[in-house]
């Protein structure tokens, strides 16, 4: 019984550390072109402001055509942008 548990055990854990960490799926990216105040606040290391900055930056200049482009918006630098680059998604 003991031998069985263990087996079950070792089993389990196996399989949960040897699947791919979900957040890396490109189906997960955040669209910054649609995202909402709501939805660019759950990212981190954006507050209401950095999130308000990116939707009036949007309205006012249009879409972004890359991630990369979010450095154009006031407080938003490029260190933040290569950290969040796998969640974040222009389409």
């Amino acid at each position: 019984m003991k031998v069985w548990k263990l087996l079950s055990s070792l089993i389990i854990v196996s399989a949960v550390f040897s699947t791919t960490p979900v957040y890396a799926s490109e189906q997960l990216a955040l669209n910054i072109n649609n995202a909402s105040i709501e939805q660019l606040e759950k990212i981190k290391g954006i507050g209401s402001r950095k999130a308000e900055a990116i939707v009036e930056y949007r309205l006012k200049h249009g879409n972004f055509s890359q991630v990369s482009d979010l450095i154009k918006v006031k407080g938003i630098g490029t260190k933040f942008v290569e950290k969040n680059q796998a969640w974040l998604s222009t389409e």
